[in-house]
């Protein structure tokens, strides 16, 4: 074994794998200046250097295709006839196709200013906006969830103690996002624009209604200098769409079919995730600040081969503890990463107490968990 591996597996060994960078080391509490850190990430950084380089031609034809397919899927749905099983078929494959492209939003919130020029605006374009989640309801907020003083507590917009909660409880958190859809074109198309004249209506609107998140006790602030001109001219895009679609229905220009199956499509996308984010986290914290490890031992790496698992968490979050690693590291290169990991750390890693088994063996253990605690509302 070489120099380079030895030290890089020590450094894993003793503790929580260090910042690949200056923002991860800011997102994850790691002190810059912490020269075991440093030390460590230098050699992981050596090791990984080829793994952290974006391929912008992997990005753009991902995406792209991603969302052609998606579309394509969707307007077959819609001139199918509903009920058969062209519908059907096509309607599911438009679910995950759209879903692929749409956990692009993701990778976005991850990229610093410059790192794919054009890829955030063509995605708004083919995506964000027309599925009513543009990036503005990712970026920012999601980088809360990677703080070290954040993960886990009411600061955190994506994380609740779902595994102390009820199994009903659980239930209604996958169900009720398939009412979502309905509601996105009134906060684009009314609140959005009306909050512009009304500033409490502009708090609530930012705070509680821009954001997607899991946690309701989290509230956005509101955004400022050229992050506020960024939301506005994304939520006048949004406006403009659910305006030209509502006029397009009004003068049937657009059958109302499109529309039910728009609300079809995108209610099935979002309870599709819903039960992927379930298998992101063990959500055990019940909102106390979480060291390093703690945060990732409560997070997930899913292993298999499984399609449902691929098709099911894209865009490489089936990998969720190893993002969580290396927050910086583009979705491509995750599955090499993590296996390089496996193949170099002793069986004692904690890096190996977060593989779990697929989503549908993850979910089992959170629903076998909740049995045992106490009802929760």
């Amino acid at each position: 074994m070489s120099d380079v591996r030895r030290t890089s597996t020590r450094s894993l060994r003793a503790e929580p794998l260090p910042a690949a960078d200056a923002e991860d080391r800011r997102s994850r509490g790691t002190p810059p200046g912490d020269p075991r850190r440093a030390a460590g990430a230098a050699v992981l950084q050596r090791r990984f250097a080829d793994a952290f380089r974006l391929r912008p031609w992997i990005f753009w034809s991902d995406m792209l295709g991603s969302a052609a397919l998606g579309w394509a899927l969707f307007a077959a749905s819609v001139l199918a006839a509903p009920g058969t099983p062209l519908h059907v078929a096509t309607s599911v494959g438009a679910v995950f196709a759209l879903l692929r492209a749409a956990l692009f939003i993701h990778e976005i919130a991850h990229h610093k200013p410059g790192q794919l020029p054009g890829f955030e605006v063509a995605w708004n374009a083919l995506v964000g906006v027309p599925l009513g989640v543009p990036s503005l309801m990712y970026v920012g907020s999601h980088m809360d969830h990677h703080r070290g003083a954040a993960f886990g507590t009411d600061a955190d917009p994506e994380y609740a103690p779902i595994a102390h909660w009820s199994r009903l409880r659980i239930a209604l958190f996958v169900a009720t996002v398939a009412f979502v859809p309905v509601l996105l074109p009134i906060r684009w198309a009314v609140l959005g624009p009306l909050s512009y004249r009304v500033p409490r209506l502009r708090s609530l609107v930012v705070g509680k209604l821009s954001t997607l998140a899991i946690n309701p006790h989290y509230t956005r602030p509101l955004p400022r200098g050229r992050n506020a001109r960024r939301w506005a001219a994304e939520e006048a895009a949004c406006a403009l769409f659910f305006w030209a679609v509502a006029v397009a229905l009004a003068f049937s220009w657009l059958p109302l079919q499109a529309l039910a199956q728009w609300i079809g499509v995108g209610a099935g996308l979002l309870v599709v995730n819903q039960v992927r984010t379930l298998a992101a986290h063990g959500y055990e914290n019940a909102g106390e600040p979480m060291d390093a490890e703690a945060q990732l031992l409560d997070s997930i790496n899913l292993t298999g081969t499984s399609p449902l698992t691929a098709f099911m968490a894209p865009v490489g979050l089936r990998y969720h503890a190893l993002h969580h690693y290396f927050p910086s590291l583009p979705y491509h290169s995750l599955g090499r990463v993590h296996r390089a990991l496996l193949r170099d750390l002793p069986q004692d890693a904690p890096y190996r107490h977060t593989l779990r088994p697929g989503l549908l063996a993850t979910l089992q253990q959170l629903w076998d968990r909740t049995s045992r605690e106490p009802l929760s509302a």
